[in-house]
């Protein structure tokens, strides 16, 4: 049995078999005249001597690196490092490698890291893109994922019909007062979110949005927001664009002895990582990122691997045939039907302003 030599080149594996380095090439390339056992003897002998092929010389070969790029808007939130999880696994299944690059949430930071990964040789390049900007007048083949609302963008998840399906959820509970809590004004995602929820909503009922970002940009990034207040007002539902903003008003809630969901009730959207395992566990949208993932590196290896037959360099946003991914509603703890328990919350805190 041959022993493994990593870094084996086809040189050694023509050398064992007493074949030319170019048979070896054209049977594990799939090209030229080499027959079918024959090939299937250099395949099993270079598993064997633990060959892998250069990335280099495919470059050589066919101009391209085999590589995508991948720009998230801020890789401390920890639904970016899920999507590039997911980003990682189809492109290797397409057979290409992934560089990540962060735009820590700034406009000129993405244009850096989009330029970055351009010189460094990717063949495209997917981006996320910081919140409210528009990819648009990239010379390179470019897969967005944003909001179908987003122009240019080539597939993503349905935030809309997301938000709507949570809306519906919250209604048949029985909530007619229900807090909508985003983080940005400026972001198509969130406000698809809050759009799509709202207009699930029958009518009679009554929506408030708080904006974080603002809140903070006048009371400081540690503020409270002012929750206890909503619910002596009658909200008995909050509902945020994302589970990280939606972990915050849970935490402010429990803070002022609000009991959740027996008082009043939680959404978020995101399934993120410790949704499950906080108290009470988060019900929640889940995107499908896998299939979001899939689609966009599909639509992004099509153009970069069709430039060979048009004969020239395919640039700009690129299309796919799906553009929207369902969103699956993920029903736990957090959010319950309207009780008399809001009755007593109000009555109490009205006794703690008496006193």
């Amino acid at each position: 049995m041959a022993t493994v030599r990593p870094g084996t080149n086809l040189s050694a594996i023509a050398t064992a078999l007493g074949v030319s380095v170019a048979t070896v090439s054209n049977a594990l390339s799939g090209k030229g005249r080499v027959s079918a056992e024959l090939s299937e003897k250099i395949r099993r002998t270079a598993d064997e001597l633990g060959y892998v092929p250069s990335s280099a010389g495919r470059a050589l070969r066919t101009g391209r690196s085999g590589v995508l790029g991948l720009v998230l808007p801020d890789i401390a939130n920890p639904l970016f490092p899920q999507i590039a999880q997911a980003i990682e696994q189809a492109a290797g299944n397409a057979g290409y490698g992934v560089l990540i690059a962060d735009s820590r949430g700034e406009i000129s930071k993405q244009t850096e890291a989009i330029n970055r990964l351009i010189e460094r040789g990717v063949d495209g390049m997917v981006i996320v893109p910081r919140r409210g900007t528009r990819i648009a007048d990239v010379d390179f083949p470019v897969a967005v994922i944003d909001s179908p609302s987003t122009p240019g963008n080539t597939v993503s998840a349905d935030h809309w019909a997301g938000g709507a399906m949570l809306g519906q959820y919250l209604a048949n509970l029985g909530h007619r007062k229900i807090l909508l809590v985003g983080k940005n004004p400026d972001s198509n995602v969130q406000n698809d979110r809050l759009g799509g929820l709202r207009s699930a909503l029958p009518n009679g009922c009554v929506t408030e949005t708080l904006w974080i970002e603002r809140l903070e940009q006048t009371s400081g990034g540690d503020c409270g927001l002012g929750l206890a207040k909503k619910v002596e007002d009658g909200f008995t539902a909050f509902a945020a664009v994302s589970d990280l903003h939606a972990l915050r008003v849970l935490t402010e809630l429990q803070r002022e002895g609000i009991n959740v969901p027996e008082q009043v009730s939680v959404a978020g959207f995101d399934d993120l990582i410790w949704a499950p395992v906080v108290t009470p566990p988060l019900t929640t949208m889940r995107m499908d990122m896998d299939r979001i993932a899939e689609i966009a590196v599909a639509a992004l290896v099509n153009v970069i691997e069709n430039e060979d037959v048009v004969g020239k360099f395919l640039a700009g946003n690129v299309t796919s045939d799906v553009s929207k991914v369902p969103m699956e509603l993920v029903i736990r703890g957090s959010a319950g039907p309207v009780t008399n328990d809001l009755m007593n919350v109000k009555n109490s805190r009205a006794g703690e302003h008496i006193s």
